[in-house]
C-alpha cells in the first residue's frame, strides 16, 4: 500500500492519483526532521493507518517551543487530511519556504494542542461513511495552481500603463483560481561604485519602493480577496523588492528559482525611453522558462 508512516490520508483510503499527497509525505518528513518524532508514529495495521483521518498530530511548536511560527504552519498545512486545503503544487510550497517572513499565518501557526476529544471524535464519524472518489483531474491539479509574477516598475512607469498591468493580472489571476502571486519591484544600483540608499529625508530607498509596490497591488489584492473569500480561499499575495544593475537579469534569475509559471509586465511605451535605457521585456520574453505576456497601455484618447 505504501510506507505507513508518510501515506496520505487519501491513500490510505486507496486514491493513488493526487500530486498533493507528495505534499502531505513532505509535511511528515518535515515535521520529523523539526521534532524528532513522526506526526502518526509508525503504524503497523490499517485502524492504525485510519487514525490520520481524524486525528490530528502533536502541533511542532508543543514539542519544540523554539520551532517558529510560520513552519508550524506550513507543516500543519501540509498534513491537512483535505488536498484542498494543502498547498496546490509543490513550486508553491518551496515559494513559502523560501519567503519565510511573508508566509500567511492561521489558527495553525498557534496550535499547542490537538483538538479537542468532541471534534475528533466528529471527525471519526464522518471518516467512517465518507470514502472519496477518484478524481482524474487530479494529476493536472499543478497546471491549475501556477505562481504568477508581476514585474512591476513603480518609479518609471506611466500610470495608465501601470493600471493595465494591473488588469492583466487579475484576469490571469481570476482565471487560475489555485494561482499565487508575487510582485516584484527591481531597484536599480550600481555595477561599480557605492548606491545611496537612503534618501534625502532619511527614508530608506528600498522600503519606500516596497510601500509603493504594495499601493500599486492594492486594487488587485482587494479584488483577489472578494473571489477567494467566496470560494473559502486564503489570497496568496506576497511583495517583493530586490537590488540589481541589470533589472531584465534580476527579473529572470528569480522567475527561475521560484518555478515561476507566468511572467506579467509592462513595456516602456516610450520609443525615447527604449532608446537610451533600453528594453527590459525582450530579454525577459526570450529568456526566461515560462510564458510572459507583456502589457502596452492603450493609446489616450485625444
Amino acid at each position: 500500500m505504501g510506507t505507513a508512516p508518510y501515506m496520505s490520508p487519501e491513500q490510505v483510503q486507496f486514491i493513488r492519483n493526487d500530486p498533493r499527497s507528495d505534499l502531505f509525505a513532505l509535511g511528515v518528513m518535515l515535521y520529523h526532521l523539526t521534532t524528532g518524532a513522526r506526526p502518526f508514529g509508525n503504524p503497523a495495521s490499517v485502524r492504525g493507518l485510519r487514525e490520520r483521518l481524524y486525528k490530528d498530530p502533536e502541533p511542532p511548536r508543543t514539542l519544540r517551543p523554539d520551532c517558529p511560527p510560520w513552519l508550524q504552519e506550513l507543516i500543519l498545512r501540509c498534513l491537512e487530511v483535505d488536498p484542498a486545503k494543502r498547498h496546490q503544487s509543490a513550486a508553491q510550497l518551496a515559494f513559502d519556504l523560501q519567503n519565510p517572513e511573508q508566509v500567511v499565518l492561521t489558527k495553525r501557526a498557534e496550535r499547542r494542542s490537538r483538538r479537542g476529544r468532541w471534534k475528533t471524535m466528529r471527525r471519526w464519524f464522518s471518516s467512517m461513511g465518507a470514502e472519496p472518489k477518484a478524481d482524474a483531474s487530479a494529476t493536472v491539479q499543478t497546471a491549475r495552481s501556477p505562481i504568477v509574477l508581476a514585474a512591476v516598475d513603480v518609479l518609471s512607469a506611466e500610470p495608465h500603463l501601470l493600471e493595465a498591468i494591473q488588469t492583466a493580472v487579475q484576469s490571469v489571476m481570476l482565471t487560475s483560481p489555485g494561482a499565487r502571486l508575487a510582485c516584484l519591484a527591481v531597484m536599480k544600483i550600481n555595477r561599480i561604485g557605492m548606491d545611496e540608499l537612503i534618501e534625502k529625508d532619511g527614508s530608506s530607498r528600498h522600503v519606500n519602493m516596497l510601500v509603493r509596490l504594495k499601493h500599486w497591488a492594492r486594487p488587485v489584492v482587494a479584488s483577489l480577496a472578494d473571489a477567494k473569500r467566496a470560494m473559502r480561499e486564503d489570497t496568496r499575495v506576497t511583495f517583493h523588492v530586490i537590488e540589481a544593475s541589470d533589472s531584465a537579469a534580476a527579473i529572470i534569475e528569480y522567475a527561475r528559482k521560484n518555478q515561476v509559471d507566468h511572467i506579467v509586465m509592462g513595456a516602456r511605451s516610450s520609443s525615447m525611453l527604449r532608446r537610451y535605457l533600453g528594453s527590459v521585456s525582450a530579454p525577459v520574453v526570450a529568456e526566461s522558462d515560462c510564458t510572459v505576456p507583456v502589457v502596452r497601455a492603450p493609446e489616450p484618447i485625444q
